[in-house]
């Protein structure tokens, strides 16, 4: 099983992934899973006159590459779009291949390349005992940072043990 390898410098801990998310609904289950039932026993707390959530995403970035090829298969191009919601995602990429003024700038049809593509959430969680974390989930990798007490380490690896698509 692969384990959270400590980084030098900072407070932090990545595990690289077996393998990759297959696809963006994988992904998005493990992290809706993850906001919805909190196994790490995050806190809300009070900040600002508000009542924070215990567990909430500061940044989602979703990715989806693209190809162009023209009549005979030939690759003649490539992007990139960047989206900050699943929805956006999914719809953009319905948007970039049905978009014709774009097949007729690149002089061939876009093709998703979904292998290729990069996933990624930002977490922060405040931690029973005060302390605020951060969890980054990607599609090859998920690192917890900006933690001083080892516990934090350890309750998330434990975690990320229990989730099959995290091992």
């Amino acid at each position: 099983m692969a384990q959270f390898k400590r980084k030098l410098g900072t407070q932090s801990a990545v595990r690289y992934l077996n393998k990759p998310f297959p696809d963006i609904a994988a992904f998005d289950a493990v992290v809706r899973s993850l906001v919805l039932s909190n196994p790490l026993g995050c806190t809300s707390y009070w900040k600002g006159r508000r009542n924070n959530p215990p567990l909430m995403k500061v940044r989602e970035m979703y990715t989806a590459k693209f190809v162009y090829r023209d009549a005979e298969g030939r690759r003649i191009g490539a992007g990139t779009e960047t989206y900050h919601t699943v929805d956006g995602y999914q719809y953009g990429i319905a948007a970039v291949l049905s978009n014709m003024a774009n097949v007729a700038a690149h002089g061939g049809r876009a093709q998703h390349i979904p292998e290729n593509d990069l996933f990624s959430v930002l977490l922060k969680c405040h931690d029973p005992g005060g302390e605020f974390f951060f969890l980054h989930l990607a599609r090859n990798r998920v690192t917890v940072a900006s933690y001083t007490d080892e516990g934090i380490r350890k309750r998330v690896g434990a975690w990320a043990d229990s989730v099959p698509a995290l091992r």
